[in-house]
């Protein structure tokens, strides 16, 4: 691969925040917060040692040795069980095969001669792939590692295989035997294997049996190029690295401006790869290769009779902190609760001892506040922090003080091993998430405040000062601890404003109101009750009214009649929908349209819906009205959206639909988070784009009578959860017998959507929603809105601009950027070609939902078969023999239809649209 990300694995402390050498100060930083790096890790080589030297090009990342590799600092972790210290690097290969005899070599090169792989470091070399056979040589000279072959069976026998088997069957490995610095891997095709595959991946890992856990499905995602392309295998190798100068330490030593071990108290060890370490002594810790740079370990002698150090640090930047936490020796109480504070940001950044930022301290509630980009949870994993626990929140983690339960720390009260001071508790602290008790906290008492690890650090709270906080409705007085409130004297009441007792007045006033308002209440009691009763048996006629008037026993005769449409559509009660809407209540709108008011209910068995209340009331066609529903109800695609039924109790009826919660393809396509549009793979369109054509193809051609949609837009697609398309707003759609051609009808629509036949005519064919649906593939293709605003600030037409565009412009400066590094070229000018001939002025020239349904699924089948275009290759064929001029002039003058104001776009139904003539 070419970029590398490493993460460093080293002893705590070394992520110092200013390295002090040789009288240098050195302090960097690189893409804003990052950790600052580890000496003898540094930015130049006046703070680094040789071979460790990083570079920070254009303020992103660090960048270390030749060739360069990415390195982040941000992963820090302890490595507990080797004082060698050692890197995580990615060292990966797709290796793209031909059919043959053809041998294809691969190189690869340490970032620098301090590094190595290590023969004791127990890595080895996996290959997965069939038919092919590897050999791995020592740098380029021929000294051969070890070599391995890779075959495959048939894929019921490759299914049965063992997940954490690589034994040659789809996979087969090389174990590292030697320290390698630099290393030449040869592959090439072998016949003996039932299935040959053009790619194989080559990558070094651990050798543990947990470290890679080879699948038979792992074939399958090798033949996915661009998923490797993208994401990797995400397994890593370690590099080990030493001080490389001398053979060992005693020539550096003899030489003191190269011996790297440059602290009291540390101490060297001889590395497996040659050169030496260096370490802290026991006892000590800290960055043995910087001067002072190890220090003693500080423990909790801090406690009882010793208190922190006179002017202790207590911010850093906006963050502020207390004992038993510090930045300084004496200033905190455990190793663990030891922090710096890195100045090289603006403002300075609070950091543990791993390199994570502290972005708040809690005393009270017992929590650290950690920003961490890498995994949220590493501090639960130190081995060296056993005080932290897990909240269940992400960058939120419980601390303690000591990893003993509450009574056993009370025993040891008389040892001075006891935390927690005057007027304080001890608090056990548990994890959240394994519910195990990792130790114990301090707490302030009851009616006091601030610190309870200092002595006299928790201070008496006066709780008469608060009075929100402490209600007292009578004479507070403060005590030590708590307060004590009594009652105002008799005569007396508490006065709200001044929250002092003032003399009564009102109790005969009081005796009268509450018995003329009792007696009032009484009578508005009885009057409620029969104004109630009255209004429900008024509704309960009214109801009854309606549900005649809408033909609503029609509708049930119709119903029960097929056993199909009773399944799955039901007549709802007006009672039903007002509570499942809670009364339609405001708070439950998601969705205003031409057509009326869409609602979100749940009903009694839990189903999520929307349901439409119209505008309009439906006085004629109600047989029609009927019948529609009636054929609605048999409609079952996956691509449209299911009515589940309606309420005829109302004065207009009510429709009640299947709830759709991802809102629009408009949604998806146009608009902005964050000033960034929503990133969409050529994939997902054309995905999109077949469902939808195919809903149309089912409502033109495998229904009894052939519906034409109307308004088939952008707004008009919903998304459920898994971004599946339902096409919707049937509000101004049209029934048409199998053997006519057209319909005459007042002409409906969108403006940008609308045909132009259609416009000038009034005859409404399948043609129209053809001509919609190209617009539409114009949106996926290009992604901008059917109007926009073009460079000069003028709105314009997106079918004219692409039909012009066509003509004059090479494809690759038309379509969206997104899709010219995914899709290839075919496939982009396959679908051109599809949305100019759906834009055809002439109706006869269009090809049929059917037709473009077919020609998708063949754009998808080869887009899965073929590889796209490699990112950065130009398309530079043009356009000339695709484009043909439609004579479109300017921009259709009406404005017609309107996307109304909605939270989720819903379906708008065909009887919406009774006032339309048919």
């Amino acid at each position: 691969m070419g970029t590398l990300v490493l993460a460093l694995l080293a002893a705590p402390f070394m992520a110092a925040a200013v390295v002090k050498r040789g009288g240098r100060n050195c302090s960097a930083g690189c893409g804003g917060f990052e950790i600052l790096p580890p000496y003898p890790f540094g930015v130049g080589q006046e703070c680094s040692l040789p071979g460790f030297n990083l570079s920070c090009p254009s303020n992103s990342s660090y960048l270390l040795g030749k060739p360069s590799i990415q390195v982040d600092f941000d992963n820090q972790g302890v490595n507990d069980y080797s004082p060698f210290p050692t890197i995580r690097t990615s060292i990966e290969y797709l290796v793209k095969m031909a059919h043959g005899d053809h041998n294809y070599s691969v190189y690869w090169e340490a970032p620098g001669r301090p590094f190595a792989i290590s023969d004791s470091s127990n890595m080895s070399l996996f290959v997965v792939g069939c038919g092919v056979k590897a050999s791995l040589f020592v740098g380029d000279s021929g000294v051969e590692v070890g070599r391995c072959s890779v075959a495959c069976v048939e894929d019921e026998l490759m299914e049965s295989l063992p997940r954490d088997m690589c034994i040659g069957i789809g996979c087969c490995s090389i174990n590292i035997t030697v320290n390698l610095r630099a290393f030449t891997l040869n592959i090439s095709h072998i016949g003996q294997s039932v299935r040959l595959l053009k790619k194989a991946i080559a990558f070094v890992t651990d050798n543990n049996r947990d470290a890679f856990l080879f699948r038979p499905l792992d074939l399958l995602e090798l033949e996915l190029e661009q998923e490797f392309t993208d994401y990797g295998t995400g397994y890593y190798a370690t590099l080990s690295w030493a001080i490389p100068y001398q053979p060992d330490h005693k020539g550096a030593m003899e030489d003191g401006t190269s011996y790297a071990c440059v602290s009291n108290n540390s101490k060297y060890y001889k590395a497996p790869i040659g050169g030496y370490v260096c370490n802290c002594s026991e006892g000590f810790f800290g960055n043995p290769y910087v001067i002072n740079g190890c220090v003693g370990e500080a423990r909790a002698p801090v406690y009882d009779f010793v208190q922190p150090k006179a002017n202790c640090p207590t911010s850093c930047g906006n963050v502020t902190f207390e004992f038993p936490f510090g930045t300084e020796i004496g200033c905190f109480a455990e190793l663990q609760l030891y922090l710096t504070c890195n100045p090289g940001p603006s403002p300075p950044i609070l950091q543990m001892s791993d390199g994570s930022v502290v972005t708040g301290i809690s005393i009270d509630k017992g929590t650290l506040s950690v920003l961490k980009l890498g995994d949220p949870g590493h501090l639960l994993a130190d081995v060296d922090a056993p005080l932290f626990s897990s909240t269940g929140e992400w960058g939120v983690v419980k601390w303690a003080v000591d990893n003993v339960t509450c009574k056993d720390a009370r025993v040891s009260k008389s040892k001075a091993g006891y935390r927690c001071f005057s007027n304080s508790d001890c608090v056990d602290v548990t994890d959240d998430k394994t519910l195990k008790q990792v130790g114990y906290r301090c707490k302030c008492s009851p009616g006091f405040e601030r610190n309870p690890y200092l002595k006299d650090g928790c201070t008496d709270i006066d709780e008469c000062l608060q009075p929100d906080k402490y209600i007292c409705n009578g004479i507070c007085q403060n005590t030590f601890g708590s307060y004590t409130c009594t009652r105002c004297p008799h005569g007396t009441d508490f006065n709200d404003v001044t929250r002092k007792c003032r003399p009564s007045t009102i109790i005969l006033g009081v005796t009268i109101g509450l018995s003329s308002g009792g007696g009032i209440l009484f009578v508005a009691a009885v009057t409620a009750i029969l104004t109630r009763r009255w209004k429900k048996s008024v509704q309960k006629q009214l109801r009854k009214r309606y549900f005649r008037r809408n033909k609503g026993i029609l509708l049930e005769q119709l119903i029960s009649s097929d056993q199909s449409a009773s399944d799955g559509t039901k007549i709802f009660s007006l009672e039903e929908l007002e509570k499942a809407t809670n009364n339609f209540d405001h708070a439950r709108v998601v969705g205003r349209g031409g057509h009326g008011t869409v609602y979100k209910g749940i009903l009694t068995d839990q189903r999520v819906v929307a349901i439409k209340r119209s505008k309009l009331e439906v006085n004629a066609e109600i047989e029609q009205f009927i019948n529609e529903v009636s054929i609605l109800s048999h409609i079952n695609h996956r691509n449209v959206v299911k009515l589940h039924g309606c309420c005829l109790e109302a004065e207009v009826p009510l429709l009640v639909y299947e709830f759709i919660s991802n809102g629009t393809l408009y949604d998806l396509l146009h608009c902005e988070q964050n000033g960034i549009l929503l990133p969409l793979s050529w994939e997902e369109r054309l995905r999109i784009a077949i469902e939808v054509a195919g809903a149309l193809t089912y409502l033109h051609s495998a229904a009894s009578m052939s519906i034409l949609h109307r308004d088939v837009k952008c707004m008009n697609i919903l998304l459920n959860e898994s971004y599946t398309a339902k096409v919707s707003d049937f509000g101004a759609s049209r029934f048409i017998p199998i053997d006519q051609t057209h319909l005459v009808t007042a002409v409906q629509g969108t403006f940008g959507y609308l045909d132009p036949e259609y416009y000038h005519t009034g005859q409404l064919n399948e043609k129209s929603d053809v001509y919609s649906f190209g617009v539409i593939l114009l949106e996926l293709l290009i992604r901008k809105k059917p109007i926009f605003e073009n460079e000069n600030g003028e709105k314009q037409n997106l079918s004219n601009y692409f039909l012009w565009a066509l003509g004059e412009r090479p494809l690759e400066e038309i379509v969206d950027e997104q899709i010219l590094g995914e899709a290839s070229e075919e496939a982009i000018m396959g679908m051109a070609q599809l949305a100019q001939e759906c834009l055809s002025l002439t109706r006869g020239e269009r090809p049929t939902m059917k037709d473009v349904e077919m020609r998708l699924q063949m754009l998808r089948a080869r887009n899965a078969a073929a590889s796209g275009p490699k990112r950065g290759e130009e398309m530079t064929h043009a356009c000339s023999e695709v484009a043909r001029v439609n004579g479109i002039s300017g921009a259709i003058p009406v404005s017609i239809g309107h996307h109304g104001t909605r939270q989720y776009s819903l379906e708008q139904e065909f009887v919406s649209s009774a006032r339309v003539p048919r």
